[in-house]
């Protein structure tokens, strides 16, 4: 799987290629994410442990700006609202597309993950 370095310590390269990588995981197994007999526990364990896993190798060495932080929950958003995606609004009796602080219920957000390895790292 390897990590791409440079001399400038650059880190957005490696991301990017990292999230071309998740996305393509993603495309794989949309079908399975979006089938609405799976149960949604399935789903979170299914992003979690084979879409993340691809995404965040190597992410205890990242130091990250603000725009691979959006970039990097722009991503686990589409993933999430294919998860829990259409709810069913009570009010307007309609489906909706979820806001993004209703994505973030289930689990601690992809920066945070990342923020916690790194700290956890950084102890050894």
């Amino acid at each position: 799987m390897g990590t791409i370095l440079t001399n400038q310590n650059s880190i957005q390269k490696e991301i990017k290629r990292r999230l071309k990588s998740g996305i393509a995981c993603y495309n794989s197994v949309h079908n399975l994410l979006s089938f609405s007999l799976l149960s949604k526990i399935l789903k979170i364990k299914i992003h979690r442990n084979i879409i993340l896993t691809l995404v965040l190798y190597g992410c205890k060495t990242w130091s990250l700006t603000l725009r691979e932080e959006r970039r990097l929950r722009v991503f686990e958003n589409r993933v999430l609202r294919t998860i829990f995606w259409p709810r069913r609004d009570e009010v307007i009796v309609e489906r909706r597309k979820l806001h993004n602080e209703e994505l973030n219920d289930p689990s601690p957000n992809i920066v945070r993950v990342i923020k916690s390895r790194r700290m956890s790292w950084a102890g050894m």
